[in-house]
């Protein structure tokens, strides 16, 4: 057969699980999680650095997050840059240690993160079915050309149509995860 290869489309599909993962990991939770810090910036040495390059971050309990920072001359920044990272988070620094409290949720930021949840898996679906018609489309134009049978072109329609929804379903588990993460009290 020409060159439609399924694994292609099925890594495609696998690429919008992943991107909705990391962006599920930035959601805040109301638990402590080092993925919280993921995306924190800090400006030292000249230079924005992520976190993980100039501290170790660690949970120390379940509501409070320790940030280690390596050289004590970058404790200052590192806060700076926590409290300004848009998370909702009050850092306090004790020498190289910093303690990030993990304040609790109100009902009405529990919405508002479902709600983001909710368009972030929305937007994984969308990305799954574009995949899922650029293959369509090829598997139409190869038997349009005569690359492929009829019959052929049947069949790998019925493998991209069942790959789609076993990662639709995927992206739902997800979003069910999260969801009920995000509502707990």
């Amino acid at each position: 057969m020409a060159n439609f290869n399924i694994k292609d489309l099925e890594g495609r599909m696998q690429g919008a699980v992943k991107v909705l993962h990391e962006e599920f990991t930035g959601l805040r939770t109301g638990r402590a999680s080092t993925s919280l810090l993921d995306r924190v910036v800090v400006n030292c040495y000249g230079n924005d650095m992520p976190l993980a390059q100039v501290a170790t971050v660690s949970v120390a309990e379940a509501r409070l997050l320790t940030v280690n920072v390596w050289d004590k001359g970058n404790a200052a920044a590192v806060e700076k840059a926590i409290r300004e990272a848009g998370l909702g988070l009050n850092p306090a620094a004790a020498g190289q240690v910093i303690r990030v409290p993990v304040p609790d949720l109100s009902a009405e930021r529990r919405e508002e993160l479902a709600k983001v949840a909710h368009r972030y898996a929305e937007q994984a679906r969308v990305s799954v079915r574009n995949v899922r018609r650029d293959g369509m489309e090829q598997l139409k134009k190869m038997e349009k050309d005569g690359e492929i049978s009829q019959d052929d072109q049947r069949g790998k329609s019925d493998d991209i149509q069942k790959l789609t929804d076993r990662t639709i379903k995927e992206i739902d588990q997800m979003l069910t995860d999260k969801d009920k993460e995000i509502r707990q009290i």
